[in-house]
């Protein structure tokens, strides 16, 4: 258990990472906004920012690894909803664009990080990107009977649409998201559809050769 002074040390650092992300928009990237802005936003003083991060790259990266794990998280909210009975894709679509109304500003700090100038923000992104394949691979392989080199191909082909789809997401009205979630429920409804044939014709294949 954290003692009083360890957890008033955490509540700030929390306190700077959510105003870094509250400086966040369409106009503003991670690299536009000052140490200076961000302490001020978290109510303390610029000097105080080094006792909880060594510089602002350090808490760009924890922002980052935020991000992944609400990713990580909303997988888990979407598999909840698929136990209750919902449609795997449809409920995987809606989880996911509720997180990109909850929290525009963690993809796009994902978004712009993905393909930014520095090297260590890039790895930090593909990273937890990977997680996020990685874990939907699992469970397609676990709920499909597939080999991990299908699941990993189809779970990659998903994602890359997904985060296609959450960055027209984050700056259209309500009626073009509704839209734009229907037409990627049929997207995503046709690779796994044809990864499912795939599999299903190369498997022919190996019997046929058998024979």
């Amino acid at each position: 258990m954290m003692g009083v002074r360890a957890q008033q040390k955490e509540k700030t650092r929390r306190s700077l990472v959510e105003a870094a992300f509250s400086q966040l928009s369409a106009e503003r990237s991670f690299a536009s906004r000052s140490l200076r802005e961000v302490a001020r936003e978290a109510g303390i003083e610029p000097t105080s920012f080094y006792r909880h991060f060594r510089d602002v790259d350090e808490l760009g990266l924890t922002m980052v690894d935020d991000s992944g794990l609400m990713l990580r998280q909303l997988m888990r909210q979407a598999r909840q909803r698929i136990a209750k009975g919902g449609s795997v894709i449809r409920s995987s679509v809606s989880t996911f664009m509720e997180f990109i109304g909850n929290n525009p500003n963690a993809f796009r700090l994902l978004l712009r990080e993905r393909s930014g100038t520095s090297a260590a923000f890039r790895a930090a992104v593909a990273r937890e990107i990977q997680h996020f394949i990685a874990e939907l691979a699992d469970y397609l392989e676990l709920e499909n009977h597939m080999p991990r080199a299908f699941t990993e191909a189809q779970a990659e082909a998903m994602v890359t649409i997904v985060f296609s789809a959450g960055a027209e997401a984050l700056d259209i009205g309500a009626e073009q998201r509704r839209q734009l979630e229907e037409r990627l429920v049929l997207q995503l409804r046709m690779i796994a559809k044809g990864a499912y044939y795939w599999y299903r014709r190369e498997q022919e294949k190996i019997a046929h050769h058998s024979e």
